[in-house]
């Protein structure tokens, strides 16, 4: 045999067996039909409406092309393909697996095996070429059974791109400002396929992270690209076992996890998660791992507003200005520990990690360039919002 007619067995019948297999096709419809409905659970029923026409047409298509293969193999399938790709398509949209089509498939084809070998012996056909027959008819089958395989997995796969198509909707529109209402939300949520929770949060990574993030994340967790970075929307952040997970899929990149809220105000999670992750960007918060925004929000403040903190600074600071930049970052960390401690020394000196008396000499210089900014309450508390914001005096002589 060549390798043609290796996949297409058909091809090495004389036509005349055409002729032979003919007339016995009506009858071979209704015993293949009557056989599956016995056989197949899922098709014992009557074949009525759309599902008994489809298959019907199924099991009446597939003889005549076969018959017209014999007679023509260089006709081809043609057209008639897409009746079993169509099939394979509704057993998908219905739910079900291929399972039940592929079983239908060879009863059809041990059903038509037996007839048509009655009719060739009938018609004297001898042992090679009812031998061949028989090899067709099977490889025949398996054509089918490919055709219905790619339509299940042509529509599994429309299925999966409307699902994320309407997941990203969802997505978007959890963060959407102002923002939607209830029931557009559990709307949104159905129609993706989605279970909407008490509680969510957003999360917001860079964009070259996303994918690596979600292999390690549970399928439930929505994810796209928004405002140029990835984003996710963690259902149930506080649940168990949920933070260990978070954890593990930021251990080698970064992930900024916004603050549990209800779906109607996941737009304020986003908010924070994205300006945690920005703040990360330029070293005014952590670099890597699982960043919490509700651990950073002092941070975050002063990086929201950093053209306030600055003209604070600027205010609070100027003292500092004339100062090399070495005195000024000495005067910079000691006016820190010393708003933080309440200007106790020894505090202080532990913090700095000098002595006490060192300390002491250098309260004194604070208070020579700070003056009544250390015991006013509202100078101190603009003050310390200066140093945390990391302001740094410009340069100038050495005075200290």
């Amino acid at each position: 045999m060549t390798k043609s007619m290796d996949a297409e067995p058909w091809r090495g019948l004389s036509s005349d067996i055409a002729a032979v297999i003919e007339p016995e096709l009506p009858a071979i419809t209704e015993e293949i039909l009557a056989t599956i409905a016995r056989a197949v659970p899922e098709y014992a029923r009557p074949l009525e409406g759309n599902f008994g026409r489809g298959v019907r047409t199924g099991v009446s298509e597939a003889l005549l092309q076969f018959v017209a293969l014999i007679r023509d193999p260089e006709t081809g399938r043609g057209t008639g393909r897409e009746v079993y790709v169509q099939l394979g398509r509704g057993e998908q949209r219905q739910g079900r697996t291929l399972d039940s089509l592929l079983a239908a498939y060879r009863v059809g084809a041990r059903v038509a095996w037996r007839r048509i070998a009655a009719a060739g012996r009938r018609a004297g056909l001898k042992a090679e070429p009812l031998t061949l027959l028989a090899e067709a008819i099977f490889a025949y089958i398996d054509e089918l059974s490919a055709d219905s395989a790619d339509g299940y997995a042509e529509a599994q796969a429309e299925v999966e791109d409307i699902r994320r198509r309407r997941r990203r909707e969802l997505a978007l529109l959890l963060i959407r400002e102002p923002a939607p209402e209830a029931a557009d939300l559990a709307a949104a949520a159905r129609a993706a396929g989605w279970t909407l929770p008490a509680r969510l949060a957003a999360a917001a990574c860079a964009e070259r992270d996303l994918e690596a993030v979600t292999r390690q994340l549970s399928p439930e967790m929505l994810a796209t690209v928004h405002e140029g970075c990835g984003y996710l929307v963690v259902p149930d952040p506080e649940g168990p076992g949920r933070a260990d997970a978070l954890a593990r899929a930021a251990s080698r990149s970064r992930l900024a996890l916004g603050p549990a809220a209800e779906p109607v105000a996941a737009a304020e999670s986003w908010s924070l998660a994205r300006a945690l992750l920005r703040a990360s960007d330029v070293g005014a918060a952590p670099s890597s791992g699982l960043l919490r925004a509700d651990d950073h929000l002092a941070d975050l403040l002063l990086f929201e507003s950093e053209p306030l903190t600055a003209r604070i600074a600027a205010q609070r600071l100027a003292p500092l200005e004339a100062l090399t930049a070495k005195a000024a970052a000495r005067m910079h960390e000691t006016a820190l520990a010393h708003v933080r401690h309440g200007g106790n020394a020894v505090a202080m000196a532990a913090e700095l990690q000098v002595h006490p008396q060192t300390a002491r000499y250098r309260i004194a210089r604070l208070r020579e360039l700070l003056g009544d900014q250390l015991d006013d309450p509202d100078a101190r508390f603009e003050l310390e919002i200066a140093l945390r914001a990391g302001a740094q005096p410009t340069l100038g002589p050495d005075l200290a």
